[in-house]
């Protein structure tokens, strides 16, 4: 049987103020992690869209997306549910820096999100261990380098927001 590989497309928030960057801590299965604020891009969305949402649910406050700080490939491996398995997983990451909006007042963070926090470069270099995963730290220092590209780098074909099959 010949297998079709996925990749899981991922997006996330680089976000800088004075310094710091804006992150999140998360339950995972292995514990309590640090990460941008990321998620699944969903039918029906740009990437830059994706992130906005992502950003909002994650931390409760407005994004909007300026620039395209990279695009990323990684391998994440656990131990499966079933004995002996190993889940087997890569990532399509498209990171995004722009513009923090205002909070929305009394909205909840999404499930599993503990809380937000402001942490400066050195602080998060020296917590590696903390981060669910290693493009946290390689997306804030291609931030850090200045590299950004337009936003016209990532194309939505008007086909994606089309009706959802099945819904």
């Amino acid at each position: 049987m010949d297998l079709r590989w996925k990749p899981s497309v991922t997006v996330a928030a680089v976000i800088e103020r004075d310094g710091r960057f804006l992150l999140v801590e998360e339950h995972t299965p292995e514990g309590l992690r640090l990460n941008n604020p990321a998620g699944h891009l969903d039918p029906g969305e740009s990437p830059a869209e994706g992130c906005a949402r992502e950003t909002l649910e994650e931390t409760a406050h407005h994004f909007r997306p300026t620039a395209l700080v990279g695009v990323y490939l990684s391998r994440f491996q656990r131990p499966g549910p079933q004995a002996g398995a190993i889940e087997d997983i890569t990532y399509l990451r498209f990171a995004f820096c722009g513009e923090l909006g205002q909070a929305q007042a009394g909205r909840a963070l999404d499930t599993g999100i503990v809380r937000t926090l402001w942490m400066s470069p050195d602080e998060i270099r020296a917590s590696r261990e903390r981060h669910r995963s290693p493009l946290l730290l390689q997306c804030m220092e291609d931030y850090l380098a200045g590299q950004r590209f337009a936003l016209e780098m990532v194309r939505t074909d008007p086909s994606v927001f089309g009706p959802v099959p099945g819904t």
